[in-house]
């Protein structure tokens, strides 16, 4: 199996959390969507399996036509084998969504939807400068539901400055009672050179606080999964057999292509990343070439990918997996230094697999780098 990511780099504006490569100007946005149908035929090789899912990203890719989604998937088909039943995905904020098009997105041949409601209450939506409101939220749902969309993810953020608890539950309420089948929780996250990140340090807004998030964090887990969701994913939730097939994908470290500006693709050896930078983009692909960054991944980068993806899920760290990539040295090497962190209750170890616990999850990252393997000496 594999996977197709679009990233569609234009918003009509600016949230003040989002350091994702966009622009507010549409003027550029025709030529993209000619330079993005060029690279799907100048990458048709990079891709050896069947394509399983499909993924428009961005950005705001709600912004674009549907006939123009319709197209691209049209040429995805001609040059790459498709599955009958991919998922195909497109992010959408609730503001576009109106009747006429969910029927045109599902006339397009669209599947699944993941729409950026952040959070129902009108401060917090002022405050991170989103485009809608909370009953544009709602209604989208409605929406999307009456025409025939199931499968709906919805974002919520979590650990703002000005949230406080009984708020973010009343968000998890609002979310639960609209019935969508996954939703996927996110920290607020200040990345250098953002608006939030200049508001933070010029004081017009408080310092994010790590044990808040951390409290909400514990908070979400117990929520969700006290209404049947199970948390597979460090900041995703879903019914069962709900899973985002396109993200876990990633997380299991399945080849992927990214198409479009600021697009990373990953073939399991080398790593590639487009140049974010719109008109480069177009120059550069209307010139036939892809203006790209590649990175050819050691076996040890290749192992700690694997640790770093796969610990983010409920079914953790298989070292069979490893030992049959990697051979036998590597899981003892890591089974060691896990050892600290299973006394801890941090990790638990289960059916050859090194899982997460709820307190665990809470220090992911630095139990990941925990088990990272170093290169070896030359």
């Amino acid at each position: 199996m594999a996977g197709i990511y679009f990233h569609i780099p234009f918003c009509k504006k600016a949230c003040h959390y989002c350091d994702f490569h966009f622009s507010t100007s549409l003027h550029q946005l025709y030529p993209l969507l000619q330079a993005l149908e060029t690279e799907i035929v100048l990458r048709k090789n990079y891709l050896s399996e069947p394509i399983d899912t499909i993924y428009f990203g961005g950005g705001t890719p709600s912004l674009i036509p549907p006939a123009a989604i319709q197209h691209l998937l049209e040429i995805v088909n001609a040059n790459f084998s498709v599955s009958a039943s991919a998922e195909i995905t497109l992010e959408a904020n609730p503001d576009d969504i109106t009747a006429e098009q969910v029927t045109a997105w599902k006339m397009a041949g669209l599947n699944r939807m993941s729409v950026g409601v952040q959070s129902f209450h009108p401060h917090l939506l002022q405050w991170m400068n989103r485009a809608h409101d909370a009953n544009q939220s709602v209604e989208a749902i409605s929406l999307l539901q009456k025409g025939g969309f199931e499968n709906i993810s919805l974002d919520l953020i979590y650990g703002c400055p000005n949230q406080s608890d009984e708020s973010l539950e009343q968000d998890v309420r609002e979310t639960l009672a609209l019935g969508v089948p996954h939703v996927s929780c996110y920290a607020l996250t200040s990345e250098p050179n953002t608006a939030l990140w200049h508001m933070i340090k010029k004081g017009e807004t408080p310092q994010i606080q790590s044990e808040q998030q951390a409290r909400q964090f514990i908070l979400l887990m117990e929520w969700m999964q006290s209404a049947g969701y199970e948390h597979y994913e460090i900041s995703n939730f879903s019914l069962p057999h709900q899973r985002s097939q396109h993200n876990s994908a990633y997380w299991k470290g399945v080849p992927y292509l990214g198409i479009g500006p600021s697009a990373h693709s990953f073939n399991g050896n080398e790593r590639e990343w487009n140049i974010s930078n719109n008109a480069g983009y177009i120059e550069s692909i209307g010139k036939g070439m892809i203006p790209s960054t590649k990175e050819i991944l050691t076996a040890t980068q290749q192992v700690n990918e694997y640790i770093m993806t796969t610990l983010r899920t409920m079914e953790g760290i298989s070292l069979v997996q490893i030992a049959n990539r990697f051979g036998d040295v590597i899981p003892n090497q890591i089974m060691l230094d896990a050892q600290p962190w299973i006394r801890e209750e941090l990790l638990e170890w289960k059916n050859q697999h090194l899982i997460l616990t709820r307190a665990g999850k809470l220090m992911a990252d630095r139990i990941a780098a925990d088990l990272f393997r170093e290169e070896p000496e030359l």
